[in-house]
């Protein structure tokens, strides 16, 4: 029977029945960590001689490591960001690649995003502290801002971006508009978003939220020249990847004022040990939890379970990131 690595400390917490199918199709399941920037030599330490690896957040598994894990035939990817994973290299390699796309992650995620807005808009995490310290006085000093009837740009309108301008629209009452090349126009026109460019957005949106994929086109996407033009005393969210803004150039506008508040759930390194955001007041800075709720997860864990189990009983995977994968020679050979 084949062996699993899994890499994602919260996988299994909330769907037992996960681990469960899991055990009925693996012989061995070793349970370990994956941290953000790790050598090839310690993820090949890491995945052995596994046949499936289940990845969280760290790693990332390069073209070398899939090349020297030869056991290696799929990755689940727990979560909707590849940016971990050489997709191109496990295709051409033979590897199949799955991900939690289309499996509910999008609304857990998108009410992070609005929490945070709020948190940003009414200095909640201030208003805390306060307390806690013992400084009501201080309460006058914690005027927040409405987002009814303001403007809302979301610069990524897929599953999370969607369901965060649903959200926006209907429930805050707020006009939203929208940056993404690839989406078509009927998408903006069902959901009631107007379609503006990526400056236009920056120049016009009282809150911006990011919802990209990191790739080579959105990494350093919001650099210091792009910031320098956001509406002053907007509010910028950002719950898709750190390296998309320049961290930098963020908490420089935030101390000048230029920008009244950041919403930070994901940092260029994790954990962001040395990152400028963490001396930020006027911030709320969460650990990579926006698709953390028990029923975000569960449907994540279920999802990957029958994926594997499907696949090691001889058929395809329901979330495949690279299916053109099945055009080549499989490392699983009874998939040919």
């Amino acid at each position: 029977m084949p062996k699993l690595v899994i890499a994602s400390a919260s996988y299994g917490i909330h769907a037992q029945e996960a681990l469960k199918q899991l055990s009925e199709v693996f012989d061995e399941v070793k349970r370990t960590a994956f941290r953000t920037g790790m050598r090839e030599d310690e993820v090949l330490r890491e995945i052995g001689d596994a046949d499936a690896v289940i990845l969280g957040g760290g790693g990332p598994i390069t073209r070398g490591v899939m090349e020297r894990a030869r056991g290696l035939k799929i990755i689940a990817r727990h979560g909707i960001g590849l940016d971990n994973v050489d997709v191109n290299a496990a295709t051409e390699l033979g590897i199949v690649v799955t991900y939690c796309r289309h499996t509910g992650e999008e609304i857990s995620v998108a009410e992070h995003a609005v929490a945070l807005m709020l948190a940003c808009a009414r200095r909640l995490v201030e208003a805390d502290r306060c307390v806690r310290e013992g400084r009501w006085r201080d309460r006058v000093k914690l005027v927040g801002v409405e987002l009814r009837g303001k403007t809302l740009g979301i610069i990524g309108l897929g599953a999370i971006g969607r369901e965060v301008a649903r959200i926006a629209c209907r429930g805050l009452g707020m006009k939203v508009v929208a940056y993404d090349p690839y989406v078509p126009d009927e998408v903006f026109e069902k959901l009631g978003v107007r379609r503006v460019g990526l400056e236009e957005l920056l120049e016009e949106s009282d809150v911006i939220t990011i919802h990209a994929p990191l790739t080579l086109e959105t990494r350093g996407m919001l650099s210091r020249e792009r910031l320098a033009r956001v509406k002053r005393g907007a509010i910028l969210i950002n719950t898709a990847r750190g390296a998309i803004v320049d961290e930098e150039a963020l908490y420089e506008m935030v101390m000048k004022g230029h920008i009244f508040y950041a919403g930070v759930d994901v940092f260029s390194e994790e954990p962001p040990s040395r990152n400028p955001l963490l001396k930020l007041e006027r911030a709320v800075l969460t650990p990579h939890i926006a698709a953390f709720t028990r029923e975000g997860l569960y449907r994540m864990d279920m999802a990957i379970a029958e994926d594997l189990v499907k696949f090691f009983r001889g058929q395809r995977p329901l979330h495949v990131a690279n299916p053109e994968v099945f055009k080549k020679r499989l490392r699983a050979t009874w998939l040919r």
